[in-house]
C-alpha cells in the first residue's frame, strides 16, 4: 500500500524538463515545464529591480557643453543612472522654486532678496553633493554631475558674489537707514533706492550674466530628469 503511493506520488509530479525522442520526425523533443518559464520570469524581474535600486542601470547618453551654461568650454557626455537623476531633479526643484533659476526682473525685484536666493541656492546645492553617497560618486557619470554643480557654485556664482554682494548690501543697509532717519523725506520703493547704488548698471549686467548661466543649467537639469 504504501510502495503504491509512493509511486503514484512520484509520477504526478511533473519534471521540469524532459528530453525524448521523435520517432516520426527522427529528432529531439526537449519539453519544459510552464514553472521553469517563471522561475525564469521572476528571476529576471528581481535582477532588474536590484540594478535598478543599485544604480546600476544605465540610460541613453546625455550631452553636457559646459559653454552653454558659461562656466568653461568642456563638453562631455555620460550615461546617467537612478542616482544621477535624483541628483539632478533635486537641484532643478531648487532652481525652479528659488528666484536663482527665474528671469530677473529688476524693476519689480529686489537685489537683496536675490541675493538671498543665490546663497539659500548655494547652500542647498552644497549639501546635496555632501549628501550623494561615496560609491556612488565613484561612477563617472556622478562625478561628472558633481563637479558641473561645483563649479556652477564656484566659477558661476561665488564670483559675482565676492565682487558684489558685500559691497551692494552695505550700500543699501545704509540708504535704507537715511529713510528710517529722516521720515519726512520722500518714500522711495526699494527697487527705485537700489538703482541709486553707483555702479548699479555694472552690478545689474554681471547679474544677467550669471541669471541666464543659471537658467541653461536648470533646463539641462531638467532634461536629465526626463532622459530616457
Amino acid at each position: 500500500m504504501s510502495s503504491s503511493s509512493s509511486k503514484s506520488t512520484t509520477d504526478s509530479i511533473e519534471p521540469i524538463f524532459s528530453l525524448a525522442w521523435n520517432k516520426a520526425e527522427y529528432s529531439l523533443v526537449l519539453t519544459a515545464s510552464g514553472w521553469l518559464l517563471v522561475g525564469a520570469l521572476v528571476i529576471s524581474a528581481l535582477l532588474a529591480c536590484w540594478r535598478i535600486y543599485a544604480g546600476g542601470f544605465t540610460f541613453k547618453s546625455f550631452e553636457i557643453d559646459q559653454a552653454d551654461i558659461g562656466i568653461g568650454d568642456q563638453k562631455f557626455s555620460f550615461k546617467p543612472n537612478m542616482a544621477d537623476k535624483q541628483v539632478a531633479y533635486a537641484i532643478w526643484v531648487e532652481l525652479s522654486t528659488r528666484k536663482i533659476g527665474l528671469p530677473i526682473d529688476f524693476e519689480n525685484d529686489v537685489v537683496s532678496e536675490i541675493y538671498d536666493s543665490w546663497h539659500g541656492f548655494f547652500t542647498v546645492t552644497r549639501e546635496l553633493v555632501k549628501g550623494i553617497p561615496a560609491q556612488k560618486v565613484k561612477r563617472d557619470s556622478t562625478q561628472k554631475i558633481v563637479r558641473l554643480s561645483i563649479e556652477v557654485l564656484n566659477e558661476g556664482l561665488r564670483p559675482h558674489l565676492t565682487r558684489w554682494q558685500a559691497r551692494f548690501r552695505h550700500w543699501y543697509d545704509r540708504e535704507l537707514k537715511k529713510y528710517d532717519a529722516s521720515p519726512g523725506e520722500e518714500v522711495l520703493d526699494p527697487q527705485l533706492i537700489q538703482e541709486r547704488f553707483p555702479k548699479f548698471d555694472e552690478l545689474k549686467a554681471d547679474m544677467e550674466r550669471v541669471n541666464q548661466s543659471l537658467i541653461k543649467y536648470r533646463q539641462q537639469m531638467h532634461l536629465l530628469v526626463l532622459k530616457d
